[in-house]
């Protein structure tokens, strides 16, 4: 027995030894725990800064005190941390809610497919650079459209893309289209106000990227000037867009605009002689004022606010794309508004692409470019984790054979109340409880299917019910399939679990430093009393380090502060004051004194007269110059009166109080004991440093 203990421990200590001597050996012991090199050396390196592929440099004085410190911080962490999870601190609602939040946050870009995004992000930049001028026809049809409704939409949709195609003039095509949705839509007591043809009917100006929904940005983006685009889907309906034109342009500009409203019968001629008038060197601000018919802007030089090219009229951003300068003024143009002349004040330039992502993010907050990078991942992490459809797999090879699974069960408990966020059911009615599908090791049936809805109920846009059951049952499997690799990120991804428990070890240890220090320190008033009573006959003025505990000379002053030199002329005052600091008055007496002799016919102060005492600080004010540094009476004037400085005594420096420094030694409070909790930390988990290892470092 005896030879088999020896041989156990001549094995661990050959084990030690190896590990010491290992190319990854234990450089820390906390509590039983091993910590290597490798480990200590990524947190020091990030700490300082540098690379771990660089090359070690030449090691210096500086070099080894700072990995010295370093040393003692991160064992004195680690320490800590051992102590936090022994006190459950990992555990508390406060630190669980907090990591909660920020882990939603630190996952999203983790549960999408970051190439997608990338180049979705590219797209918006290269889109960008243009503002494009385009019109279009809309057949509305709902999202949630059944077949038939949406064949019929789509047929009617390509009819119009037809007619388009073989007449030049858009805008009558899309005239007559919203004069017939109009006419089936509205009351015919106010049919002929409300069916007024706009010459321009279906015209969107000019818009550029995140303007319109992604669908049709895409088909717009797609076209050349002139062309017609089929029929696109989107959320709304059909669209069949022509593109006008595409202008170079980016961000927003500031114009001064000269406009004459084509209601004026001479609106040319009044626009060439305000051209006219430029050309000879007449101010443009004064053109503008003679000649311009914007009320809003003509007194103010005819300039306008900043404006992005869809809050603009499109010939103005088609006149800037020609290559309008700042400074520069065009020649005259004409608009379905009047006529125009515009001066270019300011123009935003593109940034570098890398700028604008975190802007490019914030606009991807909805819609299908938002989504697209998730559905993606979703794709990618079914095959990952062995995703199965069970409605969609059959039990027979043999022709229409049923599937494995259905959506019947939740049908069948579906009412039209699901529409108006109302619905409710009974789970015990689903019976059928054969998976819907599977993801990974869980699977999940009808009842958690229903469940789902309902706790997702909103209102929906009327559809048949087994269109609107595929649907959510859709939105189901990606919100589990999200769950599911979200719930694993910490295992798929190490760097997010380093990150997570970064953030969950820095909560404990402010926790932990709450408990032990800051709160105990402010709570211990005893503890703080003996502190004080310690340390305050330590400290000394000759001491550059002691020197917030002192106070330095001070000065006491009475500031008699005289409104107005109308209320109380200065030669009395004067009298008045060196009467009072000769005997010897209080200063109420002295302000009452004042009162007494201020003229009450041409005083209109409400304060006429004030006094106040003050006790300043060499070196730490800046009421007294340094001439006025010393028992006496000293004056000077204000913007309507005046003021008297008397210096009514000079104090020696002396030790503040424990009220006066309580800020300064109720920190060096909290020291001592953060330096206690340290040593009493390193005992309680035995605490072992290889110095041997720690020396061996290069950096």
């Amino acid at each position: 027995m005896k030879k088999l203990l020896s041989v156990l421990v001549l094995s661990m200590l050959l084990f030690n030894v190896a590990a010491q001597t290992s190319t990854d050996p234990v450089i820390f012991e906390i509590g039983g725990k091993q910590i290597y090199k490798s480990q200590f050396m990524k947190e020091f390196l990030r700490s300082i800064g540098k690379d771990p592929a660089a090359t070690p440099t030449a090691c210096t004085y500086e070099k080894r005190k700072a990995l010295e410190e370093y040393v003692q911080l991160y064992v004195n962490f680690q320490a800590k941390l051992a102590d936090a999870y022994s006190m459950g601190l990992d555990t508390s609602k406060y630190l669980l809610n907090e990591l909660a939040v920020y882990r939603k946050d630190l996952a999203a870009p983790y549960l999408i497919d970051s190439a997608t995004m990338m180049s979705l992000l590219r797209e918006a930049y290269e889109r960008n650079h243009y503002a494009l001028h385009a019109a279009h026809i809309l057949v509305p049809c709902q999202e949630s459209a059944g077949p038939e409704d949406t064949l019929k939409a789509y047929n009617h949709a390509m009819e119009l893309y037809q007619k388009a195609l073989q007449n030049p003039d858009f805008y009558s095509i899309a005239q007559k289209e919203m004069y017939d949705q109009r006419i089936d839509n509205i009351d015919p007591l106010i049919r002929e106000k409300a069916t007024q043809v706009n010459p321009y009917e279906g015209d969107l100006g000019c818009f550029t990227v995140f303007d319109m929904i992604y669908a049709f940005e895409s088909a717009v983006y797609s076209m050349k000037p002139g062309e017609i685009h089929a029929p696109v889907r989107s959320r709304y309906g059909y669209h069949i867009i022509k593109l006008f034109d595409r202008y170079p342009y980016y961000g927003k500009v500031q114009l001064a605009h000269i406009w004459v409203t084509d209601k004026d019968p001479n609106a040319q001629g009044k626009i060439n002689s305000a051209y006219n008038q430029l050309n000879s060197g007449v101010d443009f601000a004064t053109v503008c004022k003679n000649h311009s018919s914007d009320p809003n802007t003509a007194k103010e030089g005819g300039l306008m606010p900043e404006l992005s090219c869809n809050q603009l009229p499109f010939e103005y951003v088609e006149t800037i794309a020609k290559g309008l300068k700042v400074g520069e003024y065009s020649a005259p143009f004409k608009s379905r508004f009047g006529w125009h002349i515009i001066k270019l004040v300011k123009n935003e330039t593109m940034p570098e692409f890398e700028s604008l992502i975190p802007y490019y993010k914030s606009r991807m907050t909805r819609g299908e470019r938002s989504t697209k990078p998730q559905h993606i991942f979703v794709e990618q992490c079914k095959g990952k984790y062995n995703f199965v459809d069970y409605t969609k797999v059959k039990t027979s090879k043999k022709k229409n054979a049923p599937y494995a699974a259905s959506l019947d069960a939740v049908r069948a408990v579906v009412t039209d109340s699901i529409f108006s966020a109302i619905f409710n059911y009974d789970s015990n009615q689903i019976t059928d409880m054969r998976p819907l599908f599977k993801i990974g090791d869980r699977q999940y049936n009808s009842r958690q299917f229903a469940r789902h809805m309902y706790k997702n109920k909103t209102v929906y846009p009327i559809c048949p019910l087994d269109i609107f059951v595929a649907d959510r049952y859709n939105d189901f499997v990606e919100a589990m399939v999200l769950k599911y690799a979200d719930d694993r990120l910490e295992i798929d991804n190490p760097e997010f679990g380093e990150l997570i428990d970064e953030y969950r070890h820095g909560l404990m240890i402010f926790a932990y430093n709450d408990i032990k220090v800051w709160s105990r320190a402010l709570k211990d008033s005893a503890g703080f009393e003996d502190f004080y009573n310690r340390m305050a006959p330590t400290h000394s003025y000759d001491d550059t380090n002691d020197a917030v505990y002192f106070w330095n000379h001070r000065a006491r002053v009475n500031v008699v502060t005289i409104a107005d030199s109308a209320c109380l002329k200065p030669a009395k005052a004067q009298k008045i004051v060196n009467k009072a600091v000769a005997k010897g008055w209080s200063i109420n007496d002295l302000e009452a004194r004042l009162n007494e002799k201020v003229s009450k016919k041409a005083c209109v102060a409400e304060t006429p007269v004030a006094v106040e005492l003050q006790v300043v600080e060499a070196g730490n004010q800046n009421l007294l110059t340094n001439n006025e540094w010393g028992k006496g009476v000293y004056t000077r004037p204000t913007e309507k009166g005046y003021q008297f400085l008397i210096v009514e005594q000079i104090l020696q420096p002396e030790l503040k109080s424990r009220d006066e420094a309580r800020g300064y030694y109720l920190n060096d409070y909290q020291n001592y004991l953060e330096e206690q909790n340290n040593l009493e930390l390193r005992k309680k988990y035995n605490v072992k440093i290889y110095q041997n290892v720690v020396d061996e470092i290069t950096y």
